[in-house]
C-alpha cells in the first residue's frame, strides 16, 4: 500500500509499505481522508520532540473499518469510524487520574511512533474507533479530531452564556474556535488575523467584528474580552494576548507554540485584575461530544475543508499548507473523500 513517510526530519516520501495485520485488540481502517496539521509539519521539520523517527504521520482522519482483531468486540466491518489519536498507558499517575492527555507514556497515532493516517490503510485499537452518523462524509469525519481539541478548549474555559470572545488568528483552528464559541451562545465573537485573505475569509463564515490587532476591535469591548484565545501558536502573540482579557476574564493558550520558548505577562495585572490563564492539550472526553457537535451542524465544513489531494500530492499539500492557503487540506490516500 502507499503510505507517507518522515525518515527522519526534512526527509519525506510516498512510497509501497507492507499492509498492517490487526493485532488482537485491534481494527484495519481503509482512510477515506486525513487532515494535514500543523503537529504534522512539526514533525517533517523535526520541531515535535515526541516524535520517533520513520514515521507515518497524519492523526486526523476517518474512514472504513476492513478488518478486526479476534478480541474486538463493538467494531465490525464495514463501519464507518473516526478515530481518536491518543494513546495513553491507563497506568501512570496521570492517567489514574482521569488525565489521559497528560499520560507519562502517550503514544498519539501518527505523532509519536504509531503509523498514521496518511496512508491507504492504518491499524488503530478498537477503544480509539468511533461510529460516524449516517450521512457524515469521511472529509468530515477528517474534522472531527481538530474539532475534539477545540471541545477541549471549551471544557477547559467553561464559559457562560453571552459572554465575548477573542480569537487570535483565523486559520482552520481560530476558525473552529469561533465556530465554538458561537454555537456556545457567545453575545460577541471577534478574530484578529494579520493576513487580509484569512479575516475575508473569516467574514464568510459570519464573524463581522475582524482586524490585524487588538486597536481593530477593542471598541467593540472596550473593557476587554471574557475569553482570549490564542490560536496561532506564535510566543509573542500568547504573550500580547493579555492586553485583551477582561477583568476576572481567561485566556487560552490553545496554539503550539515552540518549547523553550518565554512568554513574559506583568504579574501585578494577573493579580490585581483576577486573570486566568490556562492551557489545552490535545483530546481529553471531547472527542464523542465532538461529534455531536459536527453532526449538530455547528461547523461549516464545506467551508473548512479547501484542498482535497491524493496521497502522491502529498508534498504539496505541504507547500499549501506553509503558503497559509485556503483553510483545512486533506489528503484522501483512497480516492474520494466524499463517502
Amino acid at each position: 500500500m502507499r503510505a507517507v513517510i518522515v525518515e527522519k526530519p526534512g526527509v519525506v516520501r510516498v512510497d509501497d509499505v507492507p499492509e498492517p495485520e490487526p493485532a488482537a485488540d485491534e481494527a484495519i481502517v481503509r482512510v477515506g481522508a486525513c487532515g494535514l496539521c500543523g503537529t504534522d509539519v512539526h514533525i517533517i521539520d523535526g520541531e515535535f520532540p515526541l516524535t520517533r523517527y520513520p514515521i507515518i504521520p497524519g492523526h486526523e482522519f476517518a474512514g472504513e473499518v476492513v478488518a478486526v482483531g479476534e478480541a474486538v468486540i463493538e467494531i465490525k466491518v464495514g463501519d464507518r469510524v473516526g478515530v481518536d489519536p491518543t494513546i495513553n498507558c491507563g497506568a501512570c499517575y496521570f492517567c489514574q487520574r482521569g488525565q489521559g492527555n497528560l499520560c507519562e507514556r502517550l503514544n498519539s497515532i501518527g505523532v509519536v511512533a504509531r503509523p498514521g493516517g496518511f496512508a491507504e490503510c492504518v491499524a488503530v485499537p478498537e477503544r480509539t474507533l468511533y461510529k460516524l452518523p449516517d450521512g457524515m462524509s469521511f472529509a468530515d469525519g477528517a474534522l472531527i479530531e481538530p474539532l475534539s481539541c477545540v471541545v477541549r478548549g471549551v471544557h477547559r474555559l467553561q464559559p457562560q452564556v453571552g459572554e465575548s470572545y477573542l480569537i487570535y488568528g483565523a486559520g482552520p483552528i481560530g476558525l473552529l474556535n469561533a465556530q465554538m464559541a458561537r454555537y456556545n451562545g457567545a453575545g460577541l465573537v471577534a478574530v484578529i488575523d494579520i493576513n487580509p485573505s484569512r479575516l475575508a475569509r473569516a467574514r464568510q463564515f459570519g464573524f463581522e467584528v475582524v482586524g490585524a490587532s487588538l486597536d481593530e476591535v477593542r471598541e467593540r469591548a472596550p473593557r476587554g474580552f471574557d475569553n482570549v484565545i490564542e490560536a496561532t501558536g506564535v510566543t509573542k502573540v500568547a504573550e500580547i494576548a493579555i492586553d485583551a482579557v477582561k477583568r476576572r476574564g481567561k485566556l487560552l493558550l490553545f496554539g503550539v507554540c515552540p518549547p523553550g520558548e518565554k512568554a513574559c505577562y506583568d504579574a501585578f495585572k494577573i493579580y490585581n485584575e483576577e486573570i486566568t490563564i490556562l492551557g489545552s492539550m490535545a483530546v481529553l472526553n471531547s472527542y464523542g461530544p465532538a461529534i455531536d457537535v459536527l453532526n449538530a451542524g455547528a461547523v461549516d465544513t464545506e467551508a473548512m475543508v479547501t484542498h482535497t489531494l491524493p496521497i502522491e500530492e502529498f508534498p504539496r499539500a505541504v507547500e499549501l499548507f506553509r503558503s497559509g492557503a485556503g483553510l483545512k487540506i486533506q489528503i484522501a490516500p483512497n480516492g474520494s473523500a466524499a463517502s
